[in-house]
C-alpha cells in the first residue's frame, strides 16, 4: 500500500538519488534554503516511489519533481516548471530570475531543461553521488 499523501504544506524535491549531479542540486538548495522546510526524498525510495504511484504520470518520468501541497493537495511539478518553482521557493535574486525563466515558453524551455538532463551524469565532474545530510538536514530528509 503507498503511503499516504503529504498532510502539510511543507514542498518536497523527488531527485534521482544515483545521479551525482542531482545531488549537487540538493546540496545547492539545501544551502540557499532560508525557510529550511523543503523535504527531499531519493526518486527510487519509499516517499519517491509513493509520490510517483500516487501520480501514475510521474512513473516514467525522469526528471526533478517538486511537490507543493496545498490544502492536502499535492500538485507534482517536473522538469522546468520544478526548477521555476524551486528558484520561487529559495526566493531573492533566484525568485527573480524564476520570473524571468517564466515568461520563456515552456516547451523552449522543457528543451533546455532536457539537454542538461541528457549530459547530468557528465556535468558532474566525478562528484559524490550520494548526498550528505547534516543532523538538521537529515530531518528533512524521506526515506
Amino acid at each position: 500500500m503507498p503511503a499516504p499523501p503529504l498532510t502539510d504544506d511543507a514542498p518536497m524535491l523527488v531527485y534521482d538519488g544515483d545521479c551525482a549531479f542531482c545531488s549537487r542540486s540538493v546540496q545547492f538548495i539545501l544551502r540557499h534554503d532560508h525557510v529550511k522546510s523543503a523535504r527531499f526524498a531519493a526518486r527510487d525510495g519509499v516517499a519517491g516511489r509513493a509520490v510517483r504511484e500516487r501520480h501514475p504520470h510521474l512513473l516514467k518520468v525522469d526528471s526533478l519533481i517538486w511537490v507543493e501541497t496545498r490544502e492536502g493537495r499535492e500538485t507534482p511539478l517536473v522538469r522546468s516548471d520544478s526548477v521555476l518553482a524551486i528558484a520561487r521557493y529559495l526566493g531573492g535574486g533566484f525568485a527573480l530570475m524564476a520570473a524571468v525563466g517564466g515568461v520563456v515558453p515552456r516547451p523552449l524551455r522543457d528543451l533546455a531543461y532536457d539537454l542538461v538532463a541528457r549530459v547530468r551524469r557528465r556535468l558532474a565532474f566525478g562528484g559524490e553521488v550520494c548526498v550528505l545530510f547534516t543532523d538538521e538536514e537529515r530531518a528533512r530528509s524521506l526515506s
